[in-house]
């Protein structure tokens, strides 16, 4: 057969299913297996999309919008497209490497960005910058299951159990929201909503909401109370609490596209406060006048930080 004739006729059949026109076990018939299961993948994309476009509950949509409107949030929204012009039709979102081929899906921010992800199941992350998230989409129906790369923010469906994997430990809920850092040797948890298990090596403990618990070195160094309704970072201002001002220097790098020369101070000394997320003159002083730290650009975008 023509292979111009075999394009249009899948074309055609496509467009027919799409409208409601025949049902995708008529459509299997006309169309090839490879075909078929490209425009499947098509019908998941737009069924996750609308469940993007309608946010699971008020007070998540309320974050959203706050997002939204401030304007050096860098949020980027997920985006759906569809070509009809090749035989395989498939959806794309901004950061998803592969719907098709490759079964591990993964988002990612730069330094300075935030980004909205919607999960297979309508569960919804906000990962802060320079951050990493990946799941497996072959096996999601049977576990519920990511990696995390630095710091996101989650709101999960109910469901099957949900577990979070990184480097310094893991995450289990069946329904919450709760946030999530793990950076190198720092590890961090707080529950917002619902119940969340935190296990490591070393121990294992149960948070309700307004718990956390945090981990440096793989050892826990401190549970304490928070009274948020979210993690401050969502809205523009990274906030610590009783933390050794190594790791408060890390977020800055994260946040801002710079590098520090800390060679001449103590990062032990334990900070609380926060930096402003959007500039970066506030942010250094707001972290480093309150330390009696001095800090000078140099060359390029490093900062040297001196005793006062």
């Amino acid at each position: 057969m023509n292979k111009n004739k075999v394009h249009n006729e899948s074309e055609y059949f496509l467009a027919a299913w799409s409208e409601g026109k025949i049902s995708a076990e008529e459509l299997k018939k006309y169309v090839s297996e490879e075909d078929f299961n490209a425009y499947m993948e098509l019908e998941k994309g737009i069924h996750l999309y609308e469940k993007l476009e309608a946010p699971l509950d008020h007070s998540f949509k309320k974050i959203q919008e706050k997002i939204k409107n401030k304007s050096k949030s860098k949020v980027r929204k997920l985006y759906i497209g569809w070509f009809t012009s090749i035989a395989a039709s498939v959806v794309l979102f901004i950061g998803l490497y592969s719907l098709l081929g490759n079964n591990t899906v993964l988002f990612n921010t730069d330094i300075g960005e935030h980004k909205n992800v919607a999960l297979l199941d309508g569960s919804e992350v906000i990962l802060n910058s320079k951050s990493e998230i990946s799941y497996n989409k072959k096996t999601w129906r049977k576990e519920r299951e990511v990696t995390l790369k630095g710091e996101a923010y989650f709101k999960v469906q109910k469901g099957s159990t949900f577990t979070v994997k990184t480097l310094n430990g893991f995450v289990t809920v069946l329904g919450t929201q709760f946030n999530v850092i793990a950076r190198d040797d720092f590890f961090e948890v707080v529950c917002y909503e619902g119940k969340v298990s935190v296990k490591n090596d070393s121990s294992s403990t149960i948070l309700l909401p307004g718990n956390s618990v945090r981990v440096l070195n793989g050892k826990i160094m401190e549970d304490y109370q928070v009274k948020q309704q979210s993690p401050s970072w969502i809205l523009g201002e990274s906030t610590f609490k009783s933390i050794p001002l190594k790791y408060v220097i890390n977020a800055l790098e994260n946040q801002y596209n710079v590098s520090f020369d800390r060679s001449s101070i103590d990062e032990s000394i334990i900070y609380t406060g926060s930096f402003d997320n959007n500039n970066l003159e506030i942010a250094l002083a707001t972290v480093f006048k309150p330390t009696g730290i001095k800090y000078n650009k140099t060359a390029g975008k490093r900062i040297l930080l001196s005793k006062n």
